[in-house]
């Protein structure tokens, strides 16, 4: 059997998976990691559970959206093989029938909230917001998270595949956390910290030089540079008590198979090294590319305008070693699977300027990712 078909095999055992071009990563035999408790508890006791343990085992999994929520982190042991996940077609299951979907709220729902945020930014009350809707598929059959992950992997090879248990993996009535995320919250390796937040997006098109166009007036929309400009000063202004240097370069273009996206890499330097990657998510997350800036502003006006339950979705997904190395993506592109039920999350980030018709047409963009995965074309 190969790494990638005994990794495929692992994911079907209940582990915790992530995969990129580069290498797969997965935990096993995972026990949970102060169960019941919310997500920020989880973080913070997970240095103190790492200590003194044996290399390789790694505490890995996701923390919620709002860190209030229940996390979903487990201890196990770690094993990385090089290149992606891979499952072979001979091994896949059939594709599974769609019987019934349903957006949560319908486009012009969405299209509504967005003008209701828009008018919360004209008030002052807010400077962006990030509204998410979703889009529930109900199929025929069980949804094969194996078969998920490896096309998502496939079809998606500068981002980061992940499969993530948030319910016991034993039970088949468990939840599960999909997704192929292109947006690095943060890699820690000892001193060194890097992230690559991702905010401003316009969606892709088939044609190349409409494509093109796309992404220049989206390297050169004000709108979208403002609304990037929220992300990296927020970022940037949490490090700075945990860094002594900071590096904020111009944004550049990043292209997915669906969308273009504004990315800065960032680069930081930690003043005490035992600053752990768990510290800097408790301290960064939710950043405004998922949430909003001021915080406390946006999180109240998602609460009050959005109407969903996030769970996961735009939550922080990664892992850490027992040095307080680590790497977490946020969990975007993503869909919660549970059963023969497929629940597709995206969002947008408003700000003054920002067009309804224009923001639905982009989170049915962002939908695709996962979406072209579920349900080949």
């Amino acid at each position: 059997m190969s790494e990638p078909e005994a990794a495929a095999l692992a994911v079907r055992a209940g582990a915790t998976v992530f995969s990129n071009e580069k290498s797969t990563l997965v935990q096993t035999g995972p026990r949970p990691l102060v169960p019941g408790t919310s997500g920020l508890e989880q973080l913070r006791r997970t240095t103190a559970a790492l200590e003194g343990a044996p290399v390789g085992l790694i505490a890995a999994g996701a923390v919620p959206f709002d860190l209030r929520g229940p996390g979903a982190l487990r201890l196990g042991t770690s094993a990385s093989t090089p290149g992606p996940l891979h499952l072979p077609p001979a091994t896949r299951r059939r594709q599974v029938t769609v019987a019934r979907s349903r957006p949560r709220p319908a486009p012009s729902g969405y299209a509504d909230a967005v003008r209701t945020a828009l008018a919360r930014i004209a008030d002052g009350e807010v400077a962006k917001v990030v509204l998410a809707r979703t889009l529930e598929l109900e199929a025929l059959d069980d949804w094969s998270v194996p078969d998920l992950v490896a096309e998502l992997v496939t079809r998606n090879p500068g981002a980061t595949a992940l499969a993530v248990p948030l319910d016991d993996p034993a039970d088949p009535r468990a939840r599960w956390l999909v997704g192929a995320s292109p947006e690095l919250l943060l890699r820690r390796r000892g001193p060194s910290v890097l992230l690559r937040p991702l905010a401003g997006s316009a969606p892709r098109s088939p044609e190349p030089d409409e494509d093109i166009r796309r992404a220049d007036a989206l390297l050169a929309s004000d709108k979208d540079r403002r609304e990037h400009a929220f992300v990296v000063d927020a970022i940037v202004e949490a490090l700075q008590p945990f860094c002594r240097t900071i590096t904020t370069p111009e944004p550049e273009l990043v292209a997915t198979p669906a969308v273009w996206h504004l990315a800065t890499r960032i680069t930081a330097l930690l003043t005490d090294t035992g600053t752990t990657s768990v510290d800097l998510v408790a301290a960064l997350h939710p950043t405004p590319a998922v949430g909003g800036s001021p915080r406390p502003a946006a999180m109240r006006v998602i609460d009050e305008v959005e109407g969903l339950d996030r769970g996961c979705y735009a939550g922080a997904v990664g892992w850490q070693d027992v040095h307080g190395d680590g790497e977490w993506v946020v969990a975007v592109r993503c869909a919660e699977v549970s059963g023969r039920r497929l629940r597709v999350f995206a969002g947008a980030g408003i700000v003054a300027g920002s067009d309804p018709d224009a923001e639905v047409a982009e989170t049915a963009a962002k939908m695709r990712t996962v979406l072209d995965s579920a349900i080949p074309r």
